[in-house]
């Protein structure tokens, strides 16, 4: 039978009971917790910079030709 954390039938579990057993399961939560070794923070660290970079580049492109178009459109300015 699978354990449950909920209290016995008519039992009524407090306040204090409450934050007791909300403070223990962030601990065991915690220690499941894996810390990367060097060589796979630097090239997590490398994979982000390269998204951030990219994204970047296609945000400022899409600002650029939007830009471009509604000064087309609203100020009649040539396109390029």
């Amino acid at each position: 039978m699978a354990e449950s954390s909920a209290p016995a039938e008519g039992k009524k579990i407090g306040v204090f009971g409450r934050i007791l057993r909300f403070f223990r399961e962030i601990i065991a939560e915690l220690r499941k917790v894996i810390t990367p070794t060097r060589k796979e923070l630097i090239n997590y660290t490398i994979v982000v910079l390269v998204f951030v970079v990219i994204m970047m580049l296609l945000v400022t492109g899409l600002d650029f030709v939007f830009g471009r178009l509604s000064a087309w459109v609203f100020a009649g300015t040539p396109l390029f």
